[in-house]
């Protein structure tokens, strides 16, 4: 049986939480997520089977004996970019979903540089799934091209380009265009620098 890493969600906001969530899941699809109203909630279920924490700054201080020993493992969710505490993590999220998703990458960036100590991205069947082109259009998607540019850029038909996005996102079963430059960029496909 393979090991899946775990992701825990801190947060008494459950529509905060259960979209954290997606978005996360969005980004790494072979993560578990677990969505707890409180540190208490979760400790019930067991504390360091978690390998990240995303926890609200009420969680953070109330329990900050648990965390201050997690930092490293530790993203404060705070509702200003002006907010941090020292030596955590912090992640605005009240942001639009492009400045979260892109704040949310380059966290993931700096801690896991294309992909490391991740699990693996499943960069065997997305090579079997998608085709060098459809790698190509989504390499070009996700750095911010639109549909024509891409296809002058590949010397390809508008209507090739549309095909292949449509097709990228089926294979995968990605929804958004945030979702695949998550997925892009935390599979080694374009560098965060790029977007």
């Amino acid at each position: 049986m393979d090991f899946k890493p775990r992701f825990a969600i801190i947060d008494a906001n459950t529509l905060s939480a259960t979209g954290l969530r997606t978005i996360i899941q969005g980004l790494i699809p072979q993560l578990e997520v677990d969505c707890f109203g409180s540190y208490q909630s979760m400790a019930i279920q067991g504390t360091d089977q978690y390998v990240h924490y995303f926890v609200s700054m009420n969680e953070i201080i109330n329990n900050m004996s648990f965390f201050a020993e997690r930092k490293k493992k530790t993203i404060v969710l705070t509702t200003s970019s002006a907010i941090t505490i020292n030596d955590f993590h912090c992640l605005s999220t009240n942001v639009t979903e492009d400045q979260f998703v892109r704040s949310l990458l380059q966290l993931m960036h700096q801690g896991h540089p294309h992909g490391n100590n991740m699990p693996p991205a499943s960069q065997r069947q997305t090579k079997s799934l998608l085709s060098n082109r459809e790698l190509e259009v989504m390499s070009l998607i996700v750095q911010g091209y639109i549909n024509k540019e891409i296809a002058d850029k590949l010397n390809i038909g508008l209507t090739t380009v549309i095909t292949h996005r449509k097709n990228i996102m089926e294979k995968l079963g990605i929804k958004s265009v945030s979702a695949l430059t998550i997925y892009a960029v935390m599979n080694g496909y374009v560098d965060i620098s790029k977007i």
